[in-house]
């Protein structure tokens, strides 16, 4: 009996570092995904009322765990049932955020031309309306990239964990879903909040805080700037290198002739292939 019991503890220990280590492996494969999942939620979320920010980045949070929820066992039974369907779906959310990316430039030169010349109609009421329009929309736009985002890492940790026991991939998947989504919205929490750090240093009485205080207000706009432009590059970047990475015989080729060519630029010149390839199909499908 006691022997079974420390057969059983042996067993479950291998089983928890074989788990641990699958995880290691899988953040690595990620970690370019998820500093673009990071850019596009900031850029997302940047924008909303500084009393909105935290409660805005909250939902969007909520709804990419849902995300994960929906996502996790959808990728276990695909695995299992049609591991061949899952890149065409792959595919398709990649396509929809080059459709994403694509609207959102038509929106901000559309915007910035209607702006010049419109009406102005009832005062607050509208502005009220228009800022919960706003929010929500914003929430659901973050919640549906996120989708897409989290549906490419929770594949490429499937890829990972693909010869093991259900139990460690199950167990990587959902600890891979937990820390990506604590990771990135813990971070944009703090990016969207840097500004109150800023002001709160300034009142502080030591000159030390104050003047870290002062480059953190000058730089922050700074860096929302560089969200706005990073999160809609991540769009076409991401988007066209899952299109790209889809078919496999152009992307063989491309990155057969980046290597010959220039082999020292081979990693720059493929995220440059795949953000043409991102820009082209979104303006396709618009």
């Amino acid at each position: 009996m006691a022997t079974s019991l420390l057969l059983l503890l042996d067993d479950i220990a291998s089983t928890l570092d074989d788990v641990a280590l699958m995880t290691k492996v899988a953040v690595k494969k990620t970690a370019g995904v998820l500093g673009d999942d990071l850019a596009l939620n900031a850029k997302q979320i940047t924008g909303a009322p500084a009393d909105r920010e935290l409660p805005v980045v909250f939902k969007v949070a909520i709804g990419s765990l849902a995300n994960k929820g929906i996502l996790v066992p959808t990728a276990l039974m695909l695995n299992w049932l049609l591991p061949d369907a899952i890149t065409p779906l792959l595919i398709i959310g990649g396509a929809f955020l080059c459709f994403e990316g694509t609207e959102k430039v038509l929106h901000k030169f559309t915007h910035a031309e209607n702006s010049n010349g419109g009406e102005d109609s009832s005062p607050d009421q509208v502005e009220t309306n228009d800022n919960r329009q706003t929010e929500s929309s914003r929430i659901r736009g973050a919640i549906r990239t996120d989708f897409i985002l989290s549906a490419e890492i929770i594949v490429i940790t499937l890829g990972v964990v693909a010869d093991k026991p259900f139990f460690t991939q199950l167990s990587v998947l959902v600890a891979i879903a937990l820390l990506m989504t604590v990771g990135v919205y813990g971070l944009v929490a703090g990016i969207v909040k840097l500004d109150d750090v800023g002001i709160l240093l300034l009142q502080q009485p030591n000159s030390a805080g104050q003047m870290i205080g002062r480059a953190i207000i000058r730089v922050t706009p700074w860096i929302m700037r560089f969200l706005t432009f990073a999160g809609t590059a991540a769009m076409f970047l991401v988007g066209g290198g899952i299109v790209l990475h889809g078919i496999p015989p152009l992307h063989h080729a491309i990155e057969h002739g980046i290597h010959a060519s220039a082999p020292n630029l081979t990693s720059l010149l493929m995220m440059l292939a795949n953000g043409i390839c991102g820009i082209l199909t979104g303006t396709t499908i618009l």
